[in-house]
């Protein structure tokens, strides 16, 4: 199976699971980069819940995919600054960094912002892990029993970010 088909596949199973959002994908393109883009906005708007593990291997292929074609940024090959060589500045895409962790300013619940395809740092992030990271927060979250208190930090796995 392709990139195209797997992803194609990924939607077809994401809109089993949420058919109220079936007309809304008809609006989406043919082309590859509008199928990119419906799957990101199914995978923003999936509640959390549980994954078959046949989803995960596809979802994981197509993410795995995404992230060579996207390239990644080793931390080790990045240039400190003058004033403290502990300190590197980098403006990028956070989700591209091969690092030991990276810190997301998510939301009191740890789940994203599920509106679809929206630019903030939370679903660029959920978007690029994958779904299992929703289902971890969502899990980590429910055990807490209350929202996460600003400035407060969780740690989960990376699952198919570089960090």
């Amino acid at each position: 199976m392709n990139q195209n088909e797997k992803i194609e596949k990924l939607i077809e199973m994401l809109l089993a699971e949420m058919p109220e959002y079936a007309q809304q994908a008809e609006l989406f393109g043919q082309d590859q980069e509008s199928r990119r883009r419906l799957l990101r906005s199914l995978m923003n708007v999936r509640p959390p819940m549980p994954l078959s593990s046949k989803f995960k291997a596809l979802e994981d292929d197509v993410l795995c995919e995404q992230k060579k074609e996207r390239g990644i940024v080793y931390a080790d090959a990045l240039v400190p600054t003058r004033a403290n060589p502990r300190i590197v500045l980098w403006k990028g895409d956070i989700t591209r960094l091969h690092v030991d962790a990276i810190v997301n300013a998510a939301n009191s619940a740890l789940l994203g912002c599920f509106v679809p395809c929206h630019g903030c740092i939370d679903n660029a992030i959920h978007s690029a892990a994958g779904l299992e990271l929703r289902e971890e927060c969502d899990k980590l979250m429910k055990a807490q029993g209350y929202p996460e208190k600003t400035g407060q930090a969780k740690i989960t796995r990376g699952y198919n970010l570089p960090a």
